[in-house]
């Protein structure tokens, strides 16, 4: 079984003076896709840079910055090596450390930081250009016989059930009626939200709560983060679920488990 996480961070080096080495070392799984890490591999320390795993082996680690220091950023770490990594290709988005590809022998594996639409909508053009962006990708590996689990931050509730206060957040970024058409087209284009096809009616299931009033304790959160993998590959993935007991950030793990 092959275990992927996927976990925003929000702030590698400030997640990192919270124990997120010890729980790694501890957790220890085949891969860990991280979003929001607002570093480059020059300001990390040399523990940061080359994880190790519960038997004391390094990771492979693979890093993905952008331009604007302190901002955005996505990180593979894996105890296989992949074949190839790389990015998205389009400067727009790359120039902004949103996206890393591996290709293993069995799945390409994304790790995905999808942009905030931001209030006012200022950068939903924007967003809405990186959705089509990730749609064109995964549908091109589909159609190269390619299989994928396509994780991250989607920076996107799809459906009321995905946060705790749905009519009051109709007009929020992340809840957009322009981001969740997205996601609907990007379901029905045949990929699979892994969480909602092995629990469809779990309520109360958030990955991400505001800092302000207390909310991770009252569990009034969205459901943001997500592996989405294509229809030929459900059947490989034994379970997902949301790893809501791990802290240090705004979010929380999601996790999905692969057979053989």
């Amino acid at each position: 079984m092959t275990r992927i996480l996927s976990f925003n961070v929000n702030g590698i080096r400030a997640i990192e003076k919270k124990g997120f080495l010890d729980w790694l070392a501890a957790d220890s799984p085949d891969m860990l896709c991280l979003q929001e890490t607002k570093a480059e591999p020059g300001q990390l320390s040399d523990a940061l840079k080359s994880p190790l795993d519960d038997e004391g082996k390094p990771y492979h680690s693979y890093w993905a910055s952008a331009k604007k220091k302190g901002y955005s950023g996505v990180a593979l770490f894996s105890k296989t090596e992949p074949r190839s990594v790389s990015q998205l290709g389009t400067p727009e988005f790359d120039d902004e450390g949103r996206v890393l590809i591996a290709d293993y022998d069995d799945f390409t594996l994304i790790t995905a930081y999808f942009p905030n639409s931001q209030d006012e909508r200022r950068r939903l053009s924007y967003k809405l250009a990186f959705c089509d962006a990730i749609l064109d990708k995964c549908a091109a590996l589909v159609e190269m016989g390619r299989h994928f689990v396509l994780c991250g931050d989607y920076n996107i509730a799809h459906k009321p059930i995905d946060l705790a206060h749905p009519e009051a957040n109709e007009d929020n970024a992340g809840y957009y009626p322009e981001e969740r058409a997205f996601l609907g087209k990007f379901l029905a284009a045949g990929f699979v939200d892994t969480f909602r096809h092995f629990y469809p009616d779990k309520k109360e299931a958030y990955t991400w709560w505001t800092y302000r009033g207390g909310a991770r304790d009252r569990n009034v959160g969205w459901r943001l983060d997500y592996h989405c993998v294509d229809e030929g590959f459900i059947a490989s993935v034994q379970d997902s679920f949301i790893r809501d007991e791990v802290m240090g950030s705004d979010h929380c793990p999601v996790e999905i488990w692969i057979r053989g």
